[in-house]
């Protein structure tokens, strides 16, 4: 996803560069590919016509078209603009819990990448000298608790289940005693993916938040459904009051999702 926006930016870059002078023609027809490439990214629309905007509005100042290099200039406006849409807001830090363990809880739409993304999660957290604890309570999917367990195998992070049969809330209990027992912090619930408009599956979701009583409440959001992802996100917070958002399959192509809804 991102490398394909970075070679048609990048193209466009070249060819404002190559010129020793630009005419208001040309920055127009220049910032009209680069709005394009970022549409076909899916980047939002609005995102994107503030960007244009601002960085037409400095990119007709007469110093700009004056000096000896106005193409680089333009390109040097426009990664301002973006590493300042990117960085934009407070340093995403995992906060911490005033008394341990840390409780997090993973959350997401069926097939988002939630189980994998907690897994990677885990062993981020341990490289960097942590503990972390993975919970299995997605009790729902087939083979779920299974692949959380080779996932903390692979990355030497102990799973916590509940008992066979068992549901979601008595594997969290389980997982926070442990916790409590062993001092792992923090602790990584991975709950079953669901549909924002499923009332019972969202209702199971806030009743967790209100027994684990989460400091940090993720939604794993999948790259590939594009605008879609910012819609479901938007569904979850509304129920959950989410504290951050992780995206998954940045590896993929949005586009691709679109053109091709039979999947061949």
């Amino acid at each position: 996803m991102f490398e394909a926006l970075s070679e048609r930016l990048q193209t466009v870059f070249r060819a404002l560069r190559g010129r020793g002078h630009l005419t208001e023609t040309e920055i127009r027809e220049g910032l009209r590919e680069i709005r394009l490439a970022l549409l076909e990214a899916d980047v939002h629309l609005t995102v994107v016509k503030d960007l244009i905007d601002r960085v037409r509005e400095k990119a007709g100042a007469e110093e700009i078209l004056r000096s000896l290099n106005p193409g680089q200039q333009i390109v040097k406006l426009l990664k301002d603009e973006l590493v300042a849409i990117i960085e934009q807001g407070p340093e995403a830090r995992l906060r911490e819990a005033s008394q341990p363990p840390t409780i997090i809880l993973m959350a997401g739409l069926q097939g988002s990448g939630k189980t994998t993304t907690t897994g990677k999660l885990a062993r981020f957290l341990r490289e960097r000298g942590r503990s972390p604890l993975l919970v299995a309570a997605d009790v729902r999917r087939p083979a779920a608790v299974e692949q959380l367990q080779i996932l903390g195998r692979q990355i030497e992070v102990p799973v916590i289940t509940g008992a066979p049969g068992s549901d979601a809330a008595s594997a969290c209990r389980e997982g926070l005693r442990e916790a409590r027992q062993t001092g792992r912090s923090p602790v990584l619930l991975d709950t079953a993916g669901r549909l924002h408009i499923d009332e019972e599956l969202m209702g199971e979701l806030a009743a967790l938040k209100d027994l684990c009583r989460p400091i940090e409440i993720l939604y794993v959001a999948d790259a590939m459904t594009g605008q879609d992802a910012v819609r479901s996100a938007a569904a979850f917070h509304s129920r959950l009051t989410l504290t951050g958002v992780i995206l998954s399959k940045t590896d993929g192509d949005a586009r691709a999702e679109r053109r091709c809804p039979c999947g061949t």
